[in-house]
């Protein structure tokens, strides 16, 4: 058998500011965009093959708290791309803040949170 995420679907402020950044950093293109769930609204923003849903609800949202304490919180988000530093200033232009450098085997990799306090992490193999 062989299995693979297709989605992952992220409750976020504003899907098609997200989806903008998302499609610049990754590379990823809108695969759709409609009326979604409890009156909400929903981007797709992905590849051909895989996607995030990022939704937003009718009503105002509230801040989530510290995922690694909760039950089924999501603690980031991992990205897989090919130039790393590029990525990285990509993500700074957008003004979000990098953090955890890191070199391991097999590769290299730092942390950014988003404007929705998500937690991503970009990778890159060598």
């Amino acid at each position: 058998m062989n299995a693979f995420v297709e989605h992952t679907n992220i409750t976020v402020a504003n899907p098609q500011a997200t989806a903008a950044w998302m499609a610049e950093v990754f590379g990823w293109h809108v695969r759709w965009s409609g009326d979604a769930i409890h009156g909400g609204h929903s981007v797709h923003v992905g590849s051909d093959t895989s996607y995030v849903a990022l939704y937003s609800p009718q009503q105002a949202l509230s801040e989530a708290p510290n995922s690694y304490g909760i039950k089924g919180g999501l603690n980031h988000v991992g990205v897989v791309v090919e130039d790393l530093d590029a990525a990285e200033s990509v993500v700074k232009k957008h003004g979000f803040s990098t953090y955890s450098h890191a070199d391991y085997e097999p590769g290299r990799r730092f942390y950014f949170e988003d404007e929705n306090g998500i937690e991503f992490e970009l990778v890159q193999y060598d």
